[in-house]
């Protein structure tokens, strides 16, 4: 259909919108070769912010934005991207989260049990088959955005309970091909924790998000992306900047502290 695409989801603040687009996996730029992933700089420190609740607030002084898939609005990722930010799309893969406009394209055979948090199941990562047009739709929702890059979260479901047989060796072909995907849509892939498979997924994935990381006493296993040049964007909840800042910013991760909410506070690790 001609022009379908011409909004590039611009007006796609409202869920009724979104869900359209979803469904129907329209797309801007699905008729055209998809851009090469911008490449991320290196021996840069970094800074980021982490907004997954209210508004999002945009004129925080920061290099790196990871904001919510489908309530940061295009106008929003564009005033980013006009002062030379970099937008991440947050983006749930491995979990159902029913409240999700797309909840209902989830058939019953792919859940398993519920998190722990409210709403939200383990989804089966082996069924590829069922699992691939969903997220196509969502990756390719975050590039009609405008996103650069992709955070593809809740993808180490082998580690927790889920209810589902999963083993090491399937979180790791899922996890990889969701970087293969999200490079097929000009999205520059990030590895969202999955700590125990760092070493193993580190040459797929072009940066690290990582919660937590002190508190575990395990920041050091996020050191392959250091050692590659590609930058690891790490939060705490629970420790004060003046306990691990020293750490991190030694390590050269851009590090902030903020509520579990994850809403527009934050405070930096400042290089």
């Amino acid at each position: 259909m001609p022009g379908a695409c011409a909004p590039r989801t611009r007006t796609a603040g409202s869920v009724a919108v979104v869900l359209v687009v979803l469904v129907a996996g329209v797309a801007c730029g699905d008729d055209r070769d998809p851009p090469v992933p911008r490449p991320w700089p290196t021996q840069t420190a970094l800074t980021w912010q982490w907004q997954l609740t209210g508004e999002p607030d945009v004129t925080v002084d920061a290099d790196v934005f990871a904001l919510d898939g489908f309530t940061a609005t295009a106008d929003e990722v564009d005033r980013l991207r006009a002062r030379g930010k970099r937008a991440v799309c947050h983006v749930e893969v491995g979990v159902l989260r029913t409240s999700r406009p797309d909840a209902g394209r989830f058939p019953p055979q792919l859940l398993g049990e519920p998190t722990g948090r409210p709403g939200e199941w383990w989804v089966d990562i082996r069924q590829w088959g069922v699992l691939e047009p969903i997220l196509t739709d969502r990756f390719r929702l975050c590039r009609g955005k405008g996103f650069h890059a992709v955070a593809p979260y809740d993808v180490d479901g082998y580690a927790h309970d889920p209810g589902l047989p999963l083993t090491f060796d399937d979180q790791i072909v899922f996890n990889r091909r969701l970087a293969d995907l999200a490079r097929s849509l000009g999205l520059s892939p990030g590895l969202v924790n999955d700590i125990d498979q760092v070493a193993a997924l580190e040459p797929d994935f072009d940066f690290a998000v990582n919660e937590e990381c002190y508190v575990a006493a395990e920041c050091d296993r996020l050191l392959p992306f250091v050692a590659a040049d590609k930058p690891v964007f790490h939060v705490e909840y629970d420790a004060d900047t003046t306990e691990f800042c020293p750490t991190t910013r030694a390590l050269g991760f851009a590090s902030i502290h903020k509520s579990r909410e994850l809403g527009a506070w934050r405070a930096p690790c400042l290089f």
